[in-house]
Formats: C-alpha cells, sequence, structure tokens
C-alpha cells in the first residue's frame, strides 16, 4: 500500500483537462532527445482542434526503469496514464496484465496500414492487437571498404576477414554485456540459425542443433582474437567507440552509429559502408533484430476515445517521416520508405537496406507474459560468451534452455 501511495503522489501529472475544455492526454515515454516526437506531439494537439493536449510525462532514458516505473503506476491502477511509450518486447505483460486495453476494431485499420508485418506482430497478444507501432529499429553490420574488399556473407566470412587482418585492424564490434543488449544478439543468431526461443508465449522452442550452431558461432567469435577485450561488457556505444577508434573492421549496431562516425571520427566515416546482418546458416536468410516503441492505451485512463484519435494522428506518415528526419528512428510503414528523402539525407545510401531488414526481422520472444523472467534467464545462460565453448556449445544449450524453461515456469527469477 505504501508503494502504491507513494506511486500516485509521484504522478503530479494535475487535471485530466484544463479549465477551456481541452481534455489533457499523458503520454508517458523516454525523452527521446531529437525532439521529433514532441513535434509530431505538437502538431497533433493543435489538429485536434481543442479536443485534446499530449503532454509528455518523462520517464527514465533506461528501458529497465522505463518498464519499472510503468509497472508501479499500472499496478496501482493510477488513472493520470494515458498513452504509455512501450518497448517492443513489453506487449505480452502488459497485455497479460490488463494494463493495456485492446485497439478498437474501428480503430485497426487506420493504425496498421502498410506496417511491416514484422514489427505488428510485436504489438499483439494472442493474435489480438494491444499497441500501436510508432517507431522501429534494426541492426545493420558496418563495415570498412578500405580494408575488406567487400561485405561479408556470413559469421564465418566475416571472422575469417577479420582474423586475417589482425586485432589491431580486424576487431568485430558487438554487445555482449549482461543486458538487454545480449538477448538481442542471442536472439538474432538463433533465429538465424533457424529457430527460435519460444514457439508460443508459454511453450519452448530451441531446436537443439540450430540452437547449438548459433551458439558455436557465437563462441567462436567471443574467444578470438579479433573480439574486443572488453567484450563482456561491450554495448551499443562500447562497440560505436571501438569502431570510430580504428580498431576495427566490422560492427553489429543501429543506424544512429553513421551520424556518430560523422562528427566524431570523419576518417572512420568516410570508410563506413553498411550491409545486411550475416547469416548464421549460410543456407538460410539472416534474422536481424527488431528494436522500436509502440504506443498503447493505458486500461485505466479516462480518456480512452481520445488516446486512441492521439494515436492515430501520431502515427501518420508524414509524423514518422519527420521522426526519421529529426532523430534517425526508423518508420514502421512500408510506404513511408518510398519518399527519396529518407535516402538521400536520413539513411544516405541504404534506406533500402533498413528497410529489407526491418522486413525480415527476427523479434523477440514479446508475446510471452513472462518476457522480464525471459530475458533475465536468456542473460544468465549465457553471460560471460567468452564461457561459450565452441567445441562443447551443448553444453551452454543445455544451460540456456534449463533456464529459459525456468523462466517460462516463473521459477523465481526476478
Amino acid at each position: 500500500m505504501a508503494v502504491a501511495a507513494s506511486v500516485l503522489a509521484a504522478a503530479s501529472c494535475g487535471g485530466s483537462s484544463s479549465n477551456s475544455g481541452t481534455t489533457t492526454l499523458n503520454w508517458f515515454i523516454f525523452n527521446e532527445p531529437s525532439g521529433g516526437v514532441q513535434e509530431a506531439a505538437k502538431k497533433c494537439s493543435a489538429a485536434s482542434h481543442g479536443a485534446y493536449n499530449i503532454k509528455f510525462q518523462y520517464l527514465p532514458s533506461q528501458a529497465d526503469a522505463q518498464r519499472e516505473q510503468l509497472v508501479r503506476r499500472l499496478g496501482a491502477k493510477d488513472s493520470s496514464l494515458d498513452l504509455l511509450g512501450l518497448d517492443v518486447v513489453w506487449t505480452g505483460e502488459f497485455a497479460n496484465a490488463g494494463w493495456a486495453e485492446p485497439v478498437p476494431q474501428d480503430v485497426q485499420a487506420a493504425v496498421t496500414k502498410n506496417v511491416f508485418p514484422s514489427v505488428l506482430k510485436t504489438a499483439q497478444f494472442e493474435n489480438k492487437l494491444y499497441a500501436v507501432p510508432i517507431w522501429s529499429n534494426t541492426q545493420l553490420l558496418w563495415y570498412r571498404k578500405d580494408r575488406v574488399p567487400h561485405a561479408p556473407k556470413t559469421w564465418a566470412e566475416m571472422l575469417q576477414m577479420a582474423e586475417k587482418l589482425g586485432p589491431a585492424k580486424g576487431q568485430i564490434q558487438v554487445q555482449a554485456n549482461k543486458y538487454e543488449g545480449l538477448v538481442v544478439w542471442a536472439n538474432a543468431m538463433i533465429t538465424s540459425a533457424g529457430t527460435s526461443f519460444l514457439a508460443g508465449p508459454s511453450k519452448i522452442a530451441l531446436d537443439e542443433r540450430k540452437t547449438e550452431l548459433a551458439l558455436k558461432t557465437m563462441g567462436q567469435f567471443a574467444t578470438s582474437n579479433v573480439a574486443p577485450p572488453n567484450i563482456d561488457t561491450s554495448t551499443e556505444d562500447t562497440a560505436r567507440l571501438g569502431f570510430e577508434s580504428g580498431t576495427s573492421a566490422f560492427m553489429i549496431n543501429y543506424p544512429f552509429v553513421y551520424p556518430s562516425a560523422k562528427s566524431n571520427a570523419p576518417d572512420v566515416f568516410k570508410q563506413i559502408a553498411a550491409a545486411k546482418y550475416p547469416q548464421v546458416d549460410p543456407n538460410l536468410p539472416s534474422k536481424p533484430p527488431l528494436g522500436g516503441i509502440n504506443i498503447a492505451v493505458s486500461a485505466y485512463s479516462k480518456h480512452k476515445a481520445k488516446d486512441f484519435e492521439a494515436i492515430k494522428c501520431l502515427i501518420q506518415p508524414q509524423n514518422q517521416l519527420a521522426i526519421a528526419k529529426a532523430g534517425g528512428l526508423p518508420p514502421v510503414r512500408s510506404d513511408v520508405y518510398d519518399d527519396p528523402s529518407l535516402n538521400k539525407t536520413v539513411y544516405p545510401g541504404f534506406a533500402d537496406l533498413i528497410k529489407s531488414s526491418i522486413q525480415s526481422a527476427g523479434a523477440r520472444p514479446s508475446e510471452s507474459p513472462a518476457y522480464q523472467d525471459l530475458s533475465l534467464a536468456i542473460q544468465a545462460g549465457l553471460h560471460p560468451t567468452t564461457g561459450i565453448d565452441p567445441k562443447n556449445p551443448k553444453a551452454t544449450y543445455d544451460t540456456l534452455k534449463s533456464r529459459v524453461q525456468d523462466a517460462i515456469d516463473r521459477k523465481g527469477l526476478l
């Protein structure tokens, strides 16, 4: 009770409507620094002609802290929450708990038009739509075109190229710290090998042969001399810095690294090129990671009809394009990529690559209502990746499978 009371007291969101009759819609989301999201909200508020005004209630920048605040407030049935900015992996948990309002049938056509099926799946739970995608994200293979003649097609080829260059110039940058980034990497490797963590909200998949191929590949790289010395604490930012330092020929990372290299390492920037996420099995297409944000309506909101009207406006193609231009956040609608400015200024020469990567992405198992438990289990089962023996991947497989099963069964992982 004390926690619930403190959460409600801390809300400090004011009333739900102003004296003029305009309804205030509180949007709980992290402070996306580019300003593109804020500008979209401002335009939608103005376009409502006084029906509503979207007010930001900023969550912490770290995803785990964002989720914790939302869970506490929703657990207290806090009616000050209207719009929820959800990481793509939270849908199952929030829907299963009854915290996210199902998207009404008469709204669905407007908010799902031309949305990539891979992205739309992250907004569903038990084949029902509980959230609306507003932006996506994916990882590409970034490489030095002055050091290798072409982009490698597979992880095995990339490792071979890197070892030929040696650790001074051929390091491969990834994200392998004990955090969500490791789950992203592992999921991409396992789905690219032709299997997945789950075969439904509460049923394990992890085909043994295919999973062991993914684990063997991870172990071969992590224990090689072209893995960065900090691999077991590596993140998106350490990978970026490692690539910008000039010691690396390859990097798996999000598109934010492109403008970063332009600003911070112009000599490296001149040689940077992008390619599709490498294959694990040479006979199967790769399944790049999928990230992004979906908007849900709180089940405890007192303004649900206006919440969904606001969402319909926020996800309009012109707003998705503006958000991409401001912060480099990839649109979720396929038709937005037809705008030539994306390939000219936002993603110079690689807009189609981002589009195809999102189309073929392998999403993390967001359908699981126990995703938080599952994520922790995967991290515990794989970290440190330098401990994965490429000659005996079955040992890691057995540990990983056991931990994932415990997470599904919710055996005390939180």
